[in-house]
């Protein structure tokens, strides 16, 4: 049974960084597309940033792309959001989602909900401007 478990949040001022861990626990991490999403309050979830199997890949929303780094460490089952130069607008609950697959085609794909099987609960993110 898969089971994902965020940890790393909290409150910061404009500007800082902070990183975000996923904690996997399961079958086959390092065979698994990981990502990153976030729902800010009254929106809907959005996707923040996905990796591949192997951590060659890597995607990124619009939003984040320059500021946010994911990146994942296989021999620990742990993949990680390292977030810089946050912004008020970045404040959300962060959640991490394993999929079934090593990787997409298609980069699309990496931002599609319907495309991971797994989700963690979500570490809350405020970000104080």
């Amino acid at each position: 049974q898969v089971q994902l478990e965020e940890s790393g949040g909290g409150l910061v001022q404009a500007g800082d960084s902070l990183r975000l861990s996923c904690e996997f626990s399961g079958a086959a991490f390092s065979h698994r597309v990981m990502g990153w999403f976030r729902q800010a309050p009254g929106k809907a979830r959005e996707f923040v940033a996905g990796i591949n199997s192997s951590g060659s890949a890597t995607h990124y929303s619009v939003s984040v792309k320059g500021r946010f780094t994911i990146s994942r460490d296989n021999d620990k089952n742990t993949m990680y959001l390292q977030m810089d130069s946050l912004r008020s607008e970045d404040t959300a609950v962060y959640y991490c989602a394993a999929a079934q697959y090593p990787y997409y085609s298609s980069s699309n794909s990496y931002a599609q909900e319907n495309k991971y099987a797994y989700w963690g609960q979500g570490t809350r993110v405020t970000v104080a401007s």
